[in-house]
């Protein structure tokens, strides 16, 4: 039998039965709407900064050539990551990331081939995930709480981030995995365990997200199902980053980012072991570290802590903190919006298991004064992420000067061609030509477009960037633009 199990509470208003959806046809335009506006919030955000040229070759190209080839029936080459490792350009995006699942965008490439469907597509996906939050919440707390809930979410600071960074693997994963948590908790199995498996397709580490579910199953007393999942999510860690990665071409050294524990996984297993107060305390060791696990469970007042929901999300929490990368521990990128929906749906279950404890379950204003504080919060975080661009008129003008010129430069770039671009450069030529990212590395391109004014990634700062240009010119490339920092070369 299962013990603590996620059903909703006697004397829930309207709350279904397990096995039946919880949506009436009356509630179906509401939460319809709070979709709708979210997706155009997100789209927008990227849209714009597609536009204004404020758009990165990482990761907005790597996804686009990836997609554009599965859409014409193609082997998912990205050449600008094959030059980026100096191993090709017919190098695959499942050796760098295996992400089977960009192939269900190509779609959207045949009704428009740019990276603007890329970011429409990323806005829909994060959005359809708010009608399995306000199910999954109405049928613990009720009607008006998940209306809280799901404007919450939808505001929520993941979200923004995910939007704000152009486009990556995890605008699949708050919708597989809501339906994961919703339909289990709905008594819809079938789902939810299509869904399980569908996130081993998203990224290699998403059997990390699998086993925290298997955990989160064997808690709850569905032990045997627990078991298997747990299982299922190993095995697709192993033979992801163990064999399908190596196979197409990858090094799954790219992304191990723990040395200072071992040379390899087995070796980081065993230096663990050898000071475990030290691992345990790794994930507060650094402030970026200690802000982020904050931001990630404030938005539910920190009721998130009291679900075991919460160890779905552990395993990819534990995958960051405990990394020697600074850039995964932040909260200003997308890695949060992997597990967001978890934390939500935690969160609401962890009030739910408070009140039943404190003998309060019946008390409904005491969920609706929760959830009206999480909404409230919800709205304080907004400036702190990439929904506060909406509301600035500046967003959308960008640099007029810049803008032009950028635009100008880009213009005297020949279609067909394969061109060095700097990374906020390559978003606006990756529909017409074979972009590879400026590095100063050559990589034997006849074209490059470069910007000196201002820092470009993966370069120390404009000097350098200067510096690059004057080697060209040396090497025999010609300058045949320049405006405002923006120098196209190119070589006879």
């Amino acid at each position: 039998m299962k013990r603590d199990a996620p059903a909703a509470p006697s004397g829930v208003p309207g709350a279904a039965p397990a096995g039946r959806p919880a949506v009436l046809s009356g509630h179906r335009p509401r939460v319809g709407l709070i979709c709708l506006v979210a997706a155009a919030a997100y789209a927008a955000i990227g849209l714009v900064k597609l536009a204004t040229y404020r758009a990165s070759t990482f990761d907005l190209v790597i996804v686009d050539q990836a997609v554009r080839n599965y859409a014409a029936f193609r082997p998912p080459y990205v050449p600008v990551m094959g030059a980026w490792h100096d191993r090709g350009l017919d190098y695959l995006q499942l050796a760098d990331h295996f992400s089977p699942v960009y192939a269900l965008l190509a779609p959207f490439y045949w009704v428009h081939d740019g990276p603007e469907s890329l970011i429409v597509a990323q806005a829909l996906l994060l959005a359809a995930a708010v009608p399995f939050v306000w199910l999954y919440t109405r049928r613990v707390l009720g009607t008006a709480p998940a209306y809280l809930v799901a404007v919450a979410f939808a505001l929520s600071g993941p979200l923004a981030q995910a939007a704000l960074f152009d486009a990556h693997e995890a605008m699949f994963v708050p919708l597989l995995s809501a339906i994961m948590i919703e339909r289990y908790q709905a008594g819809r199995t079938l789902p939810a365990f299509l869904a399980m498996f569908a996130l081993l397709l998203v990224k290699e580490d998403m059997g990390l997200m699998v086993i925290g579910f298997g955990g989160y199953l064997f808690w709850i007393g569905d032990r045997l199902r627990g078991v298997c999942c747990a299982l299922v999510g190993l095995g697709g860690l192993m033979a992801a980053r163990g064999a399908i990665i190596p196979m197409l071409g990858g090094d799954t050294q790219d992304t191990w980012a723990y040395g200072h524990f071992g040379a390899d996984l087995p070796g980081a297993l065993l230096g663990m072991a050898r000071d475990p107060l030290a691992t345990l305390l790794l994930p507060f060791s650094d402030e970026a570290k200690v802000d982020t696990l904050f931001l990630l469970a404030w938005p539910t007042l920190l009721l998130c802590l009291l679900s075991p929901l919460t160890l779905v999300a552990l395993p990819l929490v534990l995958e960051r903190m405990l990394s020697d990368r600074h850039l995964w521990w932040q909260s200003d990128f997308h890695y949060n919006a992997f597990i967001v929906v978890v934390l939500f749906c935690a969160g609401v279950d962890g009030l739910a298991r408070l009140l039943r404890r404190l003998g309060r379950g019946e008390d409904r204003s005491l969920r609706l004064t929760w959830a009206v504080a999480v909404a409230a919060v919800a709205l304080t975080l907004v400036p702190r992420f990439g929904l506060d661009q909406l509301y600035h008129r500046d967003f959308y003008r960008g640099d007029p000067v810049k803008t032009a010129a950028a635009a100008a430069a880009v213009a005297k770039i020949p279609s067909g061609v394969t061109v060095e671009a700097a990374n906020s450069l390559g978003p606006a030529l990756t529909g017409r030509t074979t972009v590879l990212l400026w590095t100063g590395r050559p990589n034997g391109a006849d074209w490059v477009v470069a910007d000196t004014s201002r820092w470009e990634f993966p370069f120390g700062g404009p000097e350098e960037q200067f510096a690059q240009v004057d080697r060209l010119l040396s090497e025999g490339y010609a300058k045949v633009f320049e405006r405002d920092g923006y120098v196209v070369l190119h070589r006879s």
